[in-house]
């Protein structure tokens, strides 16, 4: 059967407020000149002896495993993991968490630092007439998805709460992600509302989760308008670094046509 392929992951770029201040990744682009150099200086090859005076091009970047579309392990998190177990890094996450069934929860209408919650969830679930199945991985759609590359998008969209995200891996949930910059609400609605409570606990809230239950989420992810609430399978392998908090990824959604 043919299948359309949905690129959920955004671009990476450098010059755009993808991130926080100091954050943000740098990219250095080397030319085919540079790169004909290059060559000379480490193979002893002369410049005039490749082809058309050309080398290869390559990109030099600074940035961390957390720039553009990722998964975060549950070593990001905190250093245990489902009630004191040590948290796995990137490179122990089972690659067979990282495809399955896709569910959309469609939460643009959120206001930016809306904390979501179990009831909210529940109700989208019914609304898209769908059963949450172990296995499934839920996709978080919010306004800082349609952001990405505005001065706004860190602080745009909602965020989902501790008592969600346990919700969520109680009924088997374990690979989900989100458009926007973070799983938790913007880190300065969280600020607002420790300022106002004094609570602290609310700080990182759904990461934090983790410590009492496991799972991994996909944070930057593009797309998400242009795939329906069910009926696709997600592709997500992250990128195999030893030891990370996080790695590279470029999920894609599989949709029957």
């Amino acid at each position: 059967m043919p299948r359309k392929i949905v690129d959920l992951s955004v671009p990476l770029m450098a010059g755009i407020a993808s991130d926080p201040p100091g954050m943000t990744p740098e990219i250095e682009f080397v030319g085919h000149d540079a790169g004909a150099r290059t060559f000379e200086a480490a193979f002893g090859i002369p410049v005039d002896k490749q082809l058309e005076g050309k080398g290869a091009a390559i990109e030099n970047l600074r940035m961390t495993t957390h720039s553009g579309t990722h998964m975060d392990a549950p070593w990001h998190y905190h250093p245990t993991m489902n009630g004191g177990e040590p948290a796995w890094r990137i490179d122990q996450v089972p690659l067979e968490w990282c495809m399955g069934p896709g569910v959309k929860l469609d939460f643009r209408s959120f206001p930016d630092g809306h904390v979501v919650t179990p009831d909210e969830v529940e109700a989208e679930l019914l609304r898209i007439g769908h059963d949450l199945q172990p296995g499934d991985i839920v996709l978080v759609n919010t306004r800082a998805g349609g952001r990405y590359g505005e001065d706004d998008y860190v602080s745009a969209g909602c965020g989902m709460g501790r008592e969600a995200t346990l919700w969520l891996t109680e009924r088997g949930m374990r690979v989900c992600g989100t458009d926007a910059w973070s799983w938790d609400a913007p880190l300065m609605s969280q600020m607002e509302r420790i300022q106002e409570t004094g609570d602290w606990s609310l700080f990182w809230e759904g990461h934090k989760a983790g410590r009492d239950t496991i799972y991994c989420h996909i944070e930057k992810l593009g797309n998400l308008e242009a795939i329906p609430s069910t009926g696709f399978e997600v592709v997500a392998m992250p990128m195999n670094i030893k030891d990370a908090s996080a790695g590279f990824v470029r999920p894609i959604a599989l949709i029957d046509t």
